[in-house]
């Protein structure tokens, strides 16, 4: 399955766990696995906390501390910050499935994160019987 999503800023971070969750509710996958790929080398999905959004708010933030938009980069897209935050975060997850639902712990969400928007992006969902 692909999700198709269009981020509406430079560097976001879209809670995508409803999504993923319905699409495991429509398979017949009771226990196995969920693959969460981001196929985009400026763009990236992590799972962390949801309850609160000031988390994500840090987390960029602190990305873009470590990682300024200014500096001395060669590539000439003038995107490389966007590069090195895609691989620092990385281009996959892998969440088990129990009972029919994702194995997420009671704060946490699944999110794709943009950091060369805004853009329209794809997110391949691959659900493994187990």
């Amino acid at each position: 399955m692909v999700l198709t999503i269009k981020t509406d800023a430079q560097t976001s971070f879209v809670d995508i766990t409803s999504k993923i969750q319905d699409a495991v509710q429509k398979s017949d996958i009771s226990n196995g696995f969920c693959m969460v790929y981001v196929p985009h080398t400026t763009s990236a999905v992590t799972i962390n906390e949801s309850a609160d959004p000031a988390v994500q708010a840090d987390i960029r933030m602190i990305l873009n501390k470590i990682v300024p938009w200014e500096d001395k980069y060669r590539h000439m897209e003038g995107n490389s910050p966007a590069h090195v935050k895609a691989t620092l975060v990385g281009a996959s997850e892998l969440i088990a499935i129990e009972n029919g639902r994702l194995l997420l712990g009671t704060w946490q969400g699944i999110f794709f994160c943009e950091f060369d928007g805004p853009r329209t992006r794809k997110i391949h969902v691959n659900l493994i019987k187990g």
